[in-house]
């Protein structure tokens, strides 16, 4: 393995990386740095979340700018408020025997005037987050014109969050012989499609395999009903008694429910979600990052590229609905060269999203049992006992009181003594599971095989139920259309008016669901249906509206209507290749139950 000089670092900057405990690079490290400092084309850099990715771009960017000019020079775009920050502290220690560098972040959810302030006296690194970017270059602030360097740290999730007109609108304010370096821990799709827009005659370095998880990452799921979810979570929590993890929850609105839930049931745990100020994240972060919050229930966005010590445990109690998402979760964990576990919470129906990751990362889920309270009260018992062992006395400060000690406890047996300190530190879990409810065997869901069984289970998978107080609605954009949570709310916020409030997203290759206050959702149909996205005309209605309500086309039998309705709206993606066509790829996209439409498709072919 090579040395940090052997790469060509300088020496100011290995000074500084020596005192933050960098001995030997880091594989990404190692592979990328001398790339860059001896070429200037465009880089792609898959590497997984915790090898180092940071100094890999990081200090390139320092050994390439100019000290004597306070112009912005090199700039990082991240997704989040929280990677932006900690992307900026890292590059400043990188940076702390170099003279005359100056490195500022820029993110939304802020004030601006500090921002605007420390723009104006010059710098030569910018890290900011899209939004507030373009914010203050339509300002007059922010001068991309001297940009030689851009950076996109977990490209994929910026495109995901609807920044892409805010990075387009970036790059074409930037010089045209500047060079792209993009660092993502997958090659997905969207990176791709990133690559082939922004980056030229690229280079990509991969450290490991393309697409793999975590190496020091054991991945675990556990079967239950969906309404033993939170139950199940606490005796898993219960049976790792240092457990040190991040929950991940798929909405806001569960994150903070979860959060309160186990605050209230004694649990050190903090939220982490969209809604939450800036001071708010900031300090719920640093009690974490110190180890004084144990548990940190989190929403995917908010948890984007958090750089955490000593994680033990990822925890999914929703699995996501991108497999990339599953990824950046489980790479909070295992960082370093430690080993690290992530868990899910599934229920049956999600049973196919476990096969699913198992064959995009290449490593097998282990299911394992529900511990039993029997169980979790022999781990309980083992971290009291070895707490007691492991006590550091100091003599010389309890001495004075030890004389009151033993007089207090002179007629109190050894053995009887022991119990009762035992007892103090453990009687909670003995109390709890001595009546603690007994989760129920998972059902397997009915397969089915009588005529109209296979229609049936489709209705019932895929009408999902909203949460209580939402609507579930169906919009006929997805993926494809490039609409993704933040094209969805843009959209909502410029057509409905105001901050439209929305619950969980479900989003496909070609279609989307998404959930609404109910008071709200006849509002938003009605807005939303008629206009038109991208050159497409949008399709919004009630998600659970049955075929029956559906006025028969001509020519169609109400049979037929059915299960054209069902087959168009509700078809999963990801047909594997070789299959017929679906309803859906044979109709097109829009659900339109006009004469004119019905006429357009093409008819069912009969069975001879």
């Amino acid at each position: 393995m090579k040395t940090f000089e052997e790469l060509g670092v300088s020496g100011e900057i290995r000074k500084a990386i020596e005192e933050l405990g960098f001995v030997q690079p880091m594989p990404v490290q190692e592979a990328v740095i001398p790339y860059l400092l001896e070429n200037k084309n465009d880089v792609i850099a898959l590497a997984q979340t915790g090898t180092g990715k940071t100094a890999a771009f990081g200090i390139p960017l320092l050994m390439r700018i100019d000290t004597t000019r306070r112009s912005p020079q090199a700039l990082v775009l991240s997704p989040t408020r929280e990677l932006c920050l900690q992307i900026t502290d890292d590059i400043r220690d990188f940076a702390k025997y170099m003279d005359g560098v100056h490195v500022e972040a820029v993110y939304g959810g802020a004030s601006i005037e500090p921002q605007m302030r420390a723009l104006k006296k010059g710098v030569q690194i910018i890290v900011a987050t899209p939004g507030r970017l373009v914010d203050l270059k339509n300002r007059g602030v922010a001068d991309l014109s001297g940009i030689q360097n851009i950076v996109l740290d977990e490209a994929d999730e910026m495109l995901n969050m609807g920044f892409s007109e805010n990075i387009s609108e970036i790059f074409e304010s930037i010089a045209e012989n500047h060079s792209t370096l993009m660092f993502s821990a997958t090659m997905s799709r969207e990176v791709e499609r990133v690559a082939k827009k922004y980056l030229h005659d690229y280079q990509e370095i991969v450290v490991g395999s393309r697409n793999e998880g975590a190496e020091n990452v054991n991945h675990i799921y556990y079967m239950v009903n969906a309404k033993d979810k939170y139950l199940a979570l606490k005796r898993i929590v219960d049976y790792y008694p240092r457990i040190f993890a991040i929950i991940f929850c798929r909405t806001k609105v569960e994150t903070q429910e979860i959060a309160d839930k186990l605050i209230k049931d004694g649990y050190n745990a903090e939220s982490l979600h969209g809604d939450l100020s800036q001071p708010q994240r900031d300090q719920t972060m640093q009690k974490f990052r110190q180890h004084l919050t144990q548990l940190l229930v989190a929403t995917d966005v908010a948890a984007r590229g958090l750089d955490v010590d000593d994680l033990t445990h990822v925890i999914n109690f929703g699995l996501p609905d991108d497999i990339e998402n599953y990824t950046h979760r489980s790479g909070r964990t295992g960082r370093a060269g430690k080993k690290g576990t992530s868990i899910s919470i599934v229920h049956s129906r999600e049973k196919f999203k476990i096969r699913n990751i198992e064959k995009e990362i290449g490593k097998q889920f282990v299911e394992a049992q529900i511990p039993s309270a029997e169980e979790i009260c022999k781990k309980q018992l083992y971290k009291v006992m070895d707490q007691i062992v492991k006590t550091d006395v100091d003599d010389e400060e309890i001495a004075p009181f030890m004389q009151d000690i033993n007089r207090y406890f002179e007629y109190i047996d050894k053995d009887e003594l022991i119990k009762k300190i035992v007892s103090l530190e453990f009687g909670k879990f003995l109390a709890y599971y001595a009546e603690a409810p007994e989760l129920e065997p998972v059902k397997p869901e009915k397969s089915g095989k009588s005529g109209n069984s296979g229609y049936q289970s489709d209705k019932q998978k895929l009408q999902n139920k909203a949460q209580k107080g939402y609507k579930r609605l169906f919009i006929n954009l997805g993926k494809r259309d490039g609409f993704y949570p933040g094209e969805l709310m843009q959209t909502l916020n410029r057509f409905v008016g105001g901050r439209q409030e929305v619950g969980h997203i479900d989003l496909l290759d070609t279609i989307s669901y998404f959930e609404v206050p109910e008071k709200d959702a006849k509002k938003v149909m009605i807005q939303l249906t008629g206009i038109r996205h991208k050159g497409r005309t949008v399709r919004c209605n009630d998600a659970d509206e049955k075929p029956d309500s559906i006025e028969k086309p001509k020519g169609k039998s109400k049979r037929q209507t059915k299960d054209d309705w069902y087959s168009l709206m509700h078809t999963s993606e990801g047909r594997s290749k070789g299959k017929k066509k679906t309803s859906r790829e044979l109709r097109g996209p829009e659900p339109d139950f006009s004469e004119e439409g019905w006429a357009m498709r093409k008819p069912r072919k009969k069975k001879k």
